[in-house]
């Protein structure tokens, strides 16, 4: 009797074990495609968006729209139909200035905020945010060219906080081309992320100190922007 309980106990230990192995890197990922053309299923925030075919591909027009001197950050398109903590975001996009900006130096910031949330009392979204500034790519200036790719974590730590407090830790170098479609691919795990351009089998940038929790994903613009959006697919 005693050695049947024995193996009844053993064999129970082994389920459990079974049951409470960390799933492998392949194991259980669902990779999602979001449709970007379904409006009705956006919060579009200081922005005008449209549905349009651009340079050969469909894809969501982004304008931004924000009242003139006010800081980056607020112009969004929120995706109310999705929640995300950890794993892959993959992306389309170009970014441009506006032909009526008025601003010294327009950049065409363009980018995908991710782990979105709305502090309804205030609001304002906090999140955390990788984007481009496309006219920096190929500029003859070398100090624009490493500030081509950029983090931020909205509203605490701005670009121009983390520049200050942190500089050359939160962004970088990428070749990218105003008005010319771009892949970017995020990578998050915890409190650390990558960002990808290109293809590129190495990041452009190394994040590992990332502050919200879990959240939606939202298309980013900046200042006097005109993007597009296109191909989003999340692996989770």
């Amino acid at each position: 009797m005693k050695s049947l309980i024995a193996a009844i106990v053993v064999l129970a230990s082994l389920a459990v074990g079974v049951r409470g192995q960390t799933p492998g890197p392949n194991a259980a990922v669902k990779t999602t495609t979001v449709p970007l053309d379904r409006l009705n299923e956006q919060q579009a925030r200081n922005v005008k968006t449209e549905w349009v075919t651009y340079k050969g591909r469909k894809g969501l027009r982004v304008i931004d729209t924000a009242p003139p001197d006010v800081a980056d950050g607020i112009q969004l398109v929120i995706l109310n139909k999705t929640e995300f903590r950890d794993g892959t975001i993959e992306i389309e996009l170009t970014g441009e200035p506006s032909p009526t900006a008025k601003s010294t130096a327009p950049r065409g910031f363009v980018g995908v905020a991710f782990r979105v949330n709305l502090d309804a009392a205030k609001d304002v979204a906090k999140y955390e945010c990788f984007y481009l500034r496309p006219t920096n790519g190929r500029a003859d200036d070398q100090v624009r060219r490493n500030h081509s790719t950029q983090y931020i974590s909205h509203p605490d730590f701005p670009w121009f906080r983390l520049r200050k407090e942190f500089p050359e830790k939160y962004e970088s170098y990428a070749d990218v081309v105003p008005g010319e479609w771009t892949k970017l691919k995020i990578e998050v795990h915890g409190d650390k992320a990558r960002l990808y351009v290109q293809g590129a089998p190495q990041p452009a940038l190394v994040v590992n100190d990332l502050k919200q929790a879990q959240g939606k994903i939202a298309l980013w613009v900046g200042t006097e922007t005109i993007a597009h959006f296109a191909n989003l697919r999340v692996s989770q």
